[in-house]
């Protein structure tokens, strides 16, 4: 596996753990906030956090004379931007809210395992990602073992109209990742920002049409601190993360995350789900190492191809020189691609997007 896959597998990963630690956490809070207020508030953070390392590093560019390392996005690249806030900040949260009051809890729990599930479909069916049998075993390893930990054996189960409109929001998401796959070669921080405070703001309208309260100001705060830590950042590392694997894998990796929120909750309220928890254990291993043991190698040609993106000029694929930027320094400019045939290991990087 080349080092930038291997990159980009662990920063799904970390992604995952980030996002699965956030729902104990945030557990904590609910006797505090309410559902929604406690959402609207951790994309807020998020997409706060992302403005703020923004400004950040803008501001340490500008101080010591380093160019851009990161491609801004464009004005081509608005539609899929706002078509992923469109469907994950705002059809899929609605479409849930509504769904999720004609729908037992138990069978409401199992099916939202599926968003990675739906991500897959769409990326094979829709965007023309390549994804191999061995990637479908891996997928269906993760989510089974997902719905192994969400399954309530006591709980209230049901199939109603409210079912297909919590899948129907599984769906939404999956647009979400793969429309957000076609600007992840931009800077990540910066639809990070835009992604998050547009869903914060879709949730606190929602809020409001709920009539559920607002926390007080230290609640509050804590809150976005944790939208800062585990949303901000979690989203960061999946943008990346589909940067160098495409939709299916870093979404199918990104499946872990209920593992790692189920082992810290045992560590926190010391109760897990028993049987069902130790029989995810395996589930999900083997599908995170059917993903990490993929080996695709074949001859391929690259057409001809100009975007701008971050890069350096000892990866095989930017041959392109200029003076002032080392072989090894990362960069970002408008760039062109010449015809190549050549063969190695890939995935659906940006670069490999054939099927």
């Amino acid at each position: 596996m080349q080092r930038t896959t291997v990159c980009a597998v662990l920063q799904a990963l970390a992604g995952a753990a980030l996002f699965g630690v956030s729902t104990p956490l945030a557990k904590l809070l609910l006797g505090q906030v309410a559902p929604i207020p406690m959402a609207a508030l951790l994309y807020l953070g998020a997409g706060l956090g992302a403005g703020l390392g923004t400004a950040l590093f803008k501001g340490v560019r500008r101080l010591t004379g380093r160019s851009e390392a990161e491609a801004p996005l464009s004005r081509r690249d608005l539609s899929w931007l706002v078509g992923a806030i469109l469907a994950g900040g705002v059809a899929a949260p609605i479409v849930l809210m509504f769904s999720l009051k004609r729908t037992p809890a138990a069978t409401a729990s199992l099916l939202l395992n599926f968003e990675g599930a739906a991500t897959a479909l769409l990326a094979a069916l829709i965007f023309r990602e390549a994804i191999s049998t061995r990637v479908w075993w891996a997928m269906g390893a993760v989510t089974s073992g997902s719905i192994l930990l969400s399954w309530d054996a006591n709980g209230g189960w049901g199939v109603s109209l409210g079912a297909l409109g919590i899948l129907a929001a599984c769906a939404l998401w999956g647009v979400d990742n793969n429309l957000t796959r076609n600007i992840s070669a931009k800077d990540p921080l910066a639809i990070v920002m835009y992604k998050g405070l547009g869903a914060g703001a879709v949730s606190l309208v929602l809020t409001r049409l709920a009539d559920q309260p607002l926390p007080g100001l230290g609640t509050g705060l804590t809150v976005l601190a944790l939208g800062v830590a585990c949303y901000g950042a979690s989203i960061v590392l999946y943008v990346l993360a589909l940067r160098g694997l495409g939709a299916a894998r870093t979404s199918a990796l990104f499946g872990t995350a209920p593992f790692t929120g189920a082992t810290l909750s045992l560590l926190i309220f010391g109760a897990s789900s028993g049987v069902f928890f130790v029989a995810s254990v395996p589930l999900v291993a083997a599908g995170a190492a059917l993903l990490l043991g993929e080996k695709h190698h074949h001859a391929h040609l690259h057409e001809t191809l100009e975007h701008d993106h971050r890069h350096r000029h000892d990866d095989g694929h930017h041959l392109h020189t200029h003076p002032g930027v080392l072989p090894r320094q990362a960069h970002a400019h408008p760039h062109c691609h010449e015809p190549i045939a050549h063969a190695h290991p890939h995935v659906p990087d940006i670069h490999h997007r054939h099927g």
